[in-house]
């Protein structure tokens, strides 16, 4: 592990050794404990190749969870694909957003997710409530599929449903809860983006417009006769967003009830009725 630790370090890759470290461990088919007792265990020369493999796909800019093509996400595993964003720590935030807005664990809900991506935040919640039924929507009918996937992998395939759309144009119906993750990031940013995520995210699940908030408009528009009455809207935002997209939501009658922040102190999700 040295060796691709040290290759990656001189690469310039920000976490070298766990970076390593978690190559290491799916390459060689252990877990974190196997390799503690006998760090000296033999991978041979399959495992050596896989390893390198790896390590390959990495100096190129490929990400770790890209390269496993699966991330875990509150404590459940995604499946990835070339149509979907690695789910990420902070979204949990949207998560626990989302279970307040949903104080009761025993109780019927209907949840809508939109831009659903992996599915993670939807099947999140459909976890944590197992009275809920749930919609995601997706606009990429490769993300829609893989959420699909990830829904049955982690138990809640029989109360989810998957569809393809253009945000929330097309449903009807209200929701006791609507949540989001949408595209924030300015448009003149994306160049400066990490190459990790530039080259390898999808550009769709990406770009927020000119300013970043051309997705939060497409929501707010529609959240009003979606919501049932007493539902709650919940929308992960980009640093810096919160009062440009407070105001959104004020202009369309719409009150902030809760403003969440991630692990750094960021303000990462807000809560509108």
């Amino acid at each position: 592990m040295s060796r691709v630790r040290s290759a990656f370090a001189a690469a310039g890759i920000a976490e070298p050794a766990l970076d390593a470290r978690i190559l290491l461990l799916d390459a060689s088919a252990i877990d974190a404990t196997e390799l503690a007792i006998r760090p000296e265990r033999p991978v041979g020369e399959a495992g050596a190749e896989r390893i390198l493999a790896h390590a390959r796909r990495r100096l190129a800019g490929e990400p770790v969870w890209r390269i496993l093509g699966e991330r875990e996400f509150w404590g459940l595993t995604f499946w990835l694909s070339p149509d979907t964003l690695v789910p990420r720590p902070d979204s949990e935030t949207a998560v626990e957003a989302a279970l307040r807005a949903l104080p009761r664990r025993d109780a019927p809900a209907r949840v809508l997710d939109l831009g659903t991506g992996t599915g993670c935040l939807l099947v999140a919640v459909l976890h944590e409530r197992p009275e809920a039924f749930g919609i995601g929507l997706d606009r990429s009918p490769g993300a829609a599929m893989t959420a699909r996937r990830n829904a049955v992998r982690n138990g809640v395939g029989d109360r989810a449903a998957l569809i393809v759309g253009d945000w929330a144009g097309a449903l009807s119906g209200r929701f006791d809860l609507v949540i989001s993750n949408p595209p924030y990031i300015p448009a003149p940013d994306l160049a400066g983006l990490a190459r990790e995520v530039r080259e390898h995210d999808p550009r769709a699940a990406l770009d927020g417009g000119a300013d970043g908030l051309d997705a939060y408009r497409a929501i707010l528009a529609d959240a009003p006769r979606l919501l049932a009455p007493g539902g709650a809207l919940v929308l992960e935002i980009g640093i810096g967003q919160a009062d440009d997209v407070g105001a959104l939501a004020f202009a369309r009658g719409l009150r902030l009830d809760e403003t969440r922040a991630d692990l750094g102190g960021i303000p990462r999700a807000l809560t509108f009725r």
